[in-house]
């Protein structure tokens, strides 16, 4: 083989290591504010297509804020830093124009709209045929919401309330999940389909970030950890060195 021909080589297998170890969501530096009150301090964190990171800290750390600020809700409002996802710039973006790139959160308070039925809140929910799973694909995936298809949403149990959120997600062009508490008065059964679920879209390449006061629970579900403290990144590293490390948990998690 000739010296340019194994050059053009190089450069290609080059080429594509950097391609493989790009994040495909990066957070870089944000600063996040309500009002005066500087609740967001300079959060940064990396994470690579279809991985899960569990955001953790104790109660007023900004993690919920730390969601909110990348979805890009407005509130609480961002004055420094970058977001990007798959090379889109979410920062200079509106929070309709963040979900249209593919950024989808599921408030706590899960947001499920009274009046209409599970099947009409997926269908309220989906952009256009051909973007987002179809209504088959959500209720083989979730079968108690294909039982209670025609149900009002808000009348189903707390977990399915959550299940039919995270399928009205799916059912949008999904990149990157944002899911607050999800398992807050859930019952461990329930906790553990929510995971199933969770587990089975990892291999499609939906990347998740989750922010759960239950850290054992949310770090046996993630790669990768990022502690929170007073608005600050105190802790950076695979879920292994979180729950391998009790003085760690001790210090910032309270378990």
């Amino acid at each position: 083989m000739s010296s340019i021909a194994m050059t053009t080589e190089t450069i290609v297998s080059q080429a594509a290591e950097v391609e493989t170890s790009r994040p495909f969501f990066s957070v870089r530096d944000i600063h996040a504010y309500y009002g005066e009150s500087y609740i967001v301090q300079g959060v940064s964190l990396d994470i690579r297509k279809g991985e899960i990171l569990a955001l953790l800290g104790r109660n007023g750390a900004g993690k919920t804020s730390t969601l909110r600020t990348i979805a890009r809700t407005g509130n609480p409002e961002m004055r420094q830093g970058e977001i990007w996802l798959d090379g889109q710039a979410v920062h200079q973006m509106k929070s309709f124009e963040a979900a249209r790139a593919g950024i989808q959160l599921v408030p706590e308070d899960r947001r499920i709209i009274q009046g209409l039925s599970v099947e009409e809140n997926l269908n309220l929910a989906r952009v256009a045929p051909g973007h987002g799973w179809s209504l088959e694909q959500i209720y083989e995936s979730f079968p108690r919401l294909a039982e209670r298809r025609t149900q009002d949403g808000v009348t189903l149990s707390g977990g399915e309330q959550q299940m039919l959120a995270i399928a009205r997600a799916l059912a949008r062009d999904l990149k990157l999940l944002l899911l607050d508490e999800p398992y807050e008065g859930l019952a461990p059964v329930i906790v553990q389909e929510i995971e199933r679920i969770l587990h089975s879209i990892k291999p499609l390449g939906i990347t998740t970030i989750i922010v759960e006061q239950n850290a054992v629970a949310a770090l046996k579900l993630a790669d990768r950890a990022v502690i929170l403290d007073t608005g600050e990144v105190v802790f950076s590293g695979t879920a292994k060195e979180v729950l391998d490390n009790a003085e760690l948990r001790h210090e910032y998690l309270a378990i």
